[in-house]
């Protein structure tokens, strides 16, 4: 299983969210440069880097720290986080992204969506399919849609998607453990590559979420709070290899 450490950008920082609330925003550290290289430091190979001042407003702002990441480290980068449009995307993938996450894009212009996966293939681009109570939230999680989470997933992977990343947007950043039974029906529903996000607090949790047959987990808080240690996230990735 791919173990996905998470950077959240607000004007250039790393910073975490709790449950996707603005108003509950906590700075980590001023340079995500050196974030990302601790990360590579010890081990870790992929990064989930997310935009969230272009989540908010609907287009990429934080490019350049993209591009600084991508060129002080060999990190596997997934971004996400305001793409709208084929010029985003472009940005995102000259600045050095390896991946992109459509989230807002996939429901609100499902069409674009499915020409960049089309364009693009379906290793490059991933579904970003964050949900409250079961239902598809867009925005930056500002907006929650009548979209049924297990339904929606479904289509797209009839579109040929297949790599996933949901997010129970109720316990993310609560450090109270993700979402096993919300994964658990998606994954006996589905045949997609399940990267797993939010409220992941320790050890157990992940190797719960492997058990189940996740793809991947992206870890947020846990590490910027020391639940976890990346000494402990090293020693995974190293069996993973």
């Amino acid at each position: 299983m791919k173990i996905i450490p998470a950077i959240d950008l607000i004007e250039g920082k790393c910073v975490r969210l709790t449950q996707g609330d603005y108003n509950q925003k906590k700075i980590y550290n001023e340079d995500p440069i050196e974030v990302a290289k601790t990360f590579e430091d010890n081990g870790i190979r992929y990064l989930h880097l997310v935009d969230l001042d272009g989540a908010k407003v609907g287009k990429i702002i934080n490019q350049d720290i993209l591009y600084k990441i991508a060129t002080h480290t060999n990190l596997i980068i997934d971004f996400g986080g305001g793409l709208k449009t084929e010029e985003d995307l472009n940005i995102a993938f000259e600045n050095g992204a390896t991946q992109v996450t459509g989230g807002s894009i996939a429901v609100q212009q499902p069409e674009v969506f499915s020409g960049w996966l089309e364009k693009y293939g379906p290793e490059k681009i991933i579904l970003g399919a964050d949900c409250k109570n079961q239902k598809i939230a867009v925005n930056g999680w500002q907006e929650t849609t009548e979209l049924d989470v297990f339904s929606y997933i479904q289509a797209y992977e009839k579109k040929g998607i297949q790599n996933v990343i949901c997010t129970d947007i109720s316990v993310d950043g609560m450090l109270s453990g993700p979402a096993i039974n919300l994964y658990k029906n998606i994954l006996s529903e589905t045949k997609i590559n399940l990267i797993a996000s939010g409220g992941v607090s320790q050890l157990s949790d992940i190797f719960e979420l492997e058990k189940i047959g996740c793809f991947g987990v992206i870890i947020g808080k846990a590490i910027y709070e020391n639940k976890i240690s990346l000494n402990e996230l090293s020693k995974i990735c190293s069996k993973n290899v």
